[in-house]
């Protein structure tokens, strides 16, 4: 599935690769720097370390075939930034970089107070700094029912692109940012959607933008100008994921997906027709069925559907019993439940503690409680006091910055430079896509931890734009922008800025009012 370079102390090491990997043992490697993690914050902190340390080896380890690079990167404004994410072979990165070698292995294990990392593949590297970057897992609903597919990396992008072409009808379950853009992008193909909350998106917006959202559902996609480059799916094909020297655990495991990553692939099923999506809230999985115990069900049972499904006699390879009631015949489920830190196999024999959310916990420094080692991406907590306008949510925007903050204070330990906290953490920010539309979140964007002092200002015009104002004793908080709205960057200063906005009122958002140029 990818060409896994050997880097042993052979005869045949040329001069640069063997420089600064002098080995203890044939099996083992001295290198200054170990990244874990082809994602986004691996990537990102790797690229950090090359560039500082040129004389010095950097190995970068990934259990994926590709890695996630940052392309058409654009600062936005002070904070806010805007990029592409696109999956590249890692002769990439190592023609930028001849001090940087990656690493085609999963980690087997971690022996923290020797400095010492084993791969699957039976390798060994000995290291001076150890920054773990392996990202998370998603939380399926089941993972040993072959009709459940969770959608995370490369390989289950695939195999849901597979899978899809035959299908009639799925069901999705989940809220979070892949059920938003699954739910959009399939055509040809019946959508039942099942969200725990009373409003699709709760993750990232309230209700009202909800709705505002809601009709793109019903609406025909429009033609796209150009494909889109930001991922790349085609990968040399692997027979046995023990001939790559990788155990089944590692086959199926990759870095997170990129944002867009559904574009430049087909998600069309096997019927005529456009979206079709039916949307039940404020409901889980009560039960998944085969149709053998659908048919032999008591009555009362999963049988019963106020969904006007019948069953008896259907053709439906798995049915979902919900927790409203309802029961639903289906091809196969998406879980798209979320994801939790990627923590295994660090923890085991290491004394790494751990945030509340279940990932390793690090300080304002990214470093970890186990020295010499360091955590960015989604593996990690973040333990230092949070500026009252951040918060951690396991994002692209939020990877980048953290490996990048993450490489840069790794540098600053190994120099004895001090460093400060990054002045991105002073305010949460992220640009996305949904249904379309652009959107960009600033600060406390749903009023986290303001309770109820707060205020809202709403701006909404149907099918062009959508803006939602946090306000806390005349100090503007956080913001949703959905559309091109272009006062990211306006807003972004004046939650920085915390300029009272009493005096402005309901006017702040008057649509016959250009605030950027007011507040310019």
């Amino acid at each position: 599935m990818f060409f896994t370079s050997d880097i042993s102390c052979l005869s045949t090491h040329t001069s640069s690769e063997s420089e600064g990997m002098a080995c203890s043992t044939n099996s083992e490697k001295r290198v200054k720097f170990v990244v874990v993690g082809g994602g986004i914050a691996g990537v990102t902190c790797a690229e950090q370390l090359a560039s500082q340390f040129t004389s010095d080896s950097v190995v970068l380890l990934t259990a994926a075939p590709l890695v996630k690079t940052v392309t058409n990167y654009k600062r936005v404004a002070k904070i806010l930034e805007d990029f592409d994410v696109e999956e590249q072979p890692s002769t990439v990165l190592e023609g930028k970089y001849p001090n940087l070698k990656v690493i085609q292995s999963a980690v087997k294990t971690l022996q923290a107070e020797e400095h010492t990392l084993h791969t699957e593949d039976e390798r060994s590297f000995h290291y001076e700094k150890l920054c773990l970057c392996s990202g998370a897992k998603p939380k399926l609903l089941n993972r040993n029912n072959p009709h459940v597919l969770g959608i995370r990396d490369t390989d289950s992008a695939q195999e849901f692109q597979k899978r899809l072409s035959t299908a009639r009808r799925i069901v999705v379950v989940g809220n979070g940012g892949i059920a938003l853009e699954l739910v959009y992008e399939v055509e040809g193909c019946e959508v039942i959607w099942a969200v725990k909350d009373e409003a699709i998106g709760n993750t990232f917006f309230d209700a009202g933008a909800a709705q505002f959202l809601i009709p793109s559902l019903a609406l025909d996609k429009p033609e796209r100008a150009m494909p889109c480059k930001r991922a790349r799916y085609t990968t040399e094909p692997v027979a046995d994921g023990a001939a790559a020297g990788m155990s089944e655990a590692t086959v199926e495991t990759g870095s997170a997906l990129g944002p867009d990553w559904h574009e430049g692939i087909s998600l069309r099923g096997a019927e005529k027709g456009s979206h079709n999506v039916t949307v039940e809230y404020q409901c889980g999985i009560k039960q998944i069925c085969t149709q053998q115990e659908i048919l032999q069900s008591p009555p009362g049972g999963p049988q019963s559907s106020d969904a006007g499904d019948v069953f008896f006699g259907g053709t439906w390879p798995v049915y979902v019993q919900l927790t409203n009631g309802k029961t639903y015949g289906c091809d196969f489920i998406v879980s798209a439940t979320g994801v939790v830190p990627n923590t295994e196999p660090f923890l085991h024999g290491n004394n790494f503690e751990l945030g509340a959310d279940g990932g390793l916990l690090v300080d304002e420094h990214m470093h970890t409680t186990v020295l010499d080692v360091f955590a960015a991406g989604d593996v990690c907590s973040a333990g230092w006091e949070p500026s009252p306008l951040w918060q951690q949510m396991r994002l692209w925007t939020q990877a980048r910055q953290m490996g990048w903050y993450a490489g840069r204070c790794i540098a600053a330990e190994v120099l004895e430079e001090p460093i400060e906290l990054d002045f991105c953490f002073e305010l949460f920010t992220h640009i996305t896509k949904f249904f379309n539309y652009k959107v960009v979140l600033l600060g406390k964007f749903n009023a986290q931890g303001l309770g109820q002092d707060h205020e809202l200002l709403l701006r909404c015009t149907k099918g062009h734009e959508y803006i939602k104002v946090v306000l806390s004793n005349g100090r503007m908080m956080g913001a949703v922008l959905i559309g091109q709205t272009e006062l990211e960057e306006t807003f972004e200063n004046l939650i920085l800025n915390q300029m009272d906005l009493s005096a402005y009122g309901e006017h702040l958002l008057d649509p016959n009012i250009d605030i950027e140029d007011y507040f310019d």
